[in-house]
C-alpha cells in the first residue's frame, strides 16, 4: 500500500513529529511505501489565489476559484507546488492528516493545503461526490493530538464529541471526495502526560497502525438514503456523525 501522511506542526521535537515517525516507521516495516509532506518544512503557502494559475484564466475579469480550479486542472496550467502535492494524492492508496487540534480543527496550513490540493477538477466534481466521488477505493485516516482530555471530547464533555469535532474533515472533505474513512486516532493531552503516559499513547497508535487493514470504517449513509432534497428520506435512522432526524 502507498502512504501519503500530510504532515503539520512546526516543531520536529513535538508529540505530533513523534507520532508522524512512528507511523512512518511502523508501515515501512510492515511493506508499506510511505511519503511524508512536512508542511512547515516544506514552507507550504496555504493561501489560494491567482497565483494557483499559471496560464491564462478562464476569465480574467473576475476571479472564481472553483472555476480557475476546474480550467487549469483541464489545461494542465495549476501552479507547480499544487500539481506536485495533487501526484502525490493521487499515488497514494491511504492518506493520513496528522496535526494538532487547535480550536476545533486544523492548523491553518493544513486546511490551506486542502484548499488547494482537493481543488475541482481534481477532487470532486458535479456528480463526482461521496459515493461517486474521484477518490473512490482510497482510506483516509484523521491522526491528531488535542490539548485537553478524552472527557471533554466526550459525547457529553464540554468540547463535544470528538467525531463530532471531526465531522467536517471525515465528512465534508474525506468522504465528500469519496475516500472511505478509518476511524481516527487521537492522543489526548499528550503535553500534560509523563514519559510512561506519552509512550501508551504511542504503543497505542502503533497498534492502531497494525490493524488498519481490518479496522471499521466509519459510518456514511449511502446515496440512496436520500430524497431529491438530498435529505434523509424520511423513516431513514441518522447514523453518522452530527447527522440528526428532525
Amino acid at each position: 500500500m502507498k502512504v501519503l501522511i500530510v504532515y503539520a506542526h512546526p516543531e520536529p521535537t513535538s508529540f505530533n513529529a513523534a507520532m508522524k515517525d512512528l507511523a512512518l516507521e511502523t508501515l515501512s516495516s510492515r511493506g508499506h511505501t510511505v511519503v511524508v509532506s512536512d508542511l512547515y518544512a516544506m514552507g507550504w503557502n496555504p493561501v489560494t489565489g491567482e497565483g494557483d494559475f499559471t496560464g491564462e484564466r478562464s476569465d480574467p475579469t473576475r476571479l472564481s476559484i472553483a472555476r480557475e480550479q476546474t480550467y487549469a486542472i483541464e489545461t494542465g496550467t495549476i501552479a507547480p507546488d499544487i500539481a506536485a502535492e495533487q501526484a502525490k494524492l493521487a499515488d497514494a492508496d491511504l492518506v493520513i492528516f496528522q496535526f494538532p487540534v487547535w480550536w476545533f480543527g486544523m492548523p491553518a496550513i493544513l486546511k490551506g493545503w486542502a484548499d488547494r490540493v482537493f481543488a475541482r477538477g481534481f477532487a470532486y466534481l458535479a456528480g463526482r461526490k461521496y459515493d461517486t466521488g474521484m477518490f473512490k477505493g482510497k482510506l483516509a485516516m484523521v491522526a491528531a493530538t488535542t490539548g485537553t482530555s478524552a472527557d471533554t471530547y466526550a459525547p457529553d464533555g464540554i468540547d463535544g464529541d470528538i467525531l463530532t469535532v471531526l465531522w467536517p474533515i471525515h465528512n465534508g472533505l474525506f468522504r465528500y471526495s469519496g475516500f472511505d474513512v478509518l476511524p481516527p486516532y487521537v492522543a489526548f493531552m499528550p503535553g500534560r502526560e509523563d514519559e510512561a503516559g506519552r509512550k501508551r499513547q504511542l504503543d497505542g497508535y502503533r497498534q492502531h497502525l497494525e490493524n488498519l487493514e481490518t479496522a471499521p470504517r466509519l459510518f456514511f449513509h449511502a446515496a440512496e438514503d436520500y430524497g431529491p432534497n438530498e435529505r434523509l428520506k424520511p423513516g431513514v435512522l441518522a447514523r453518522s456523525g452530527q447527522q440528526r432526524n428532525v
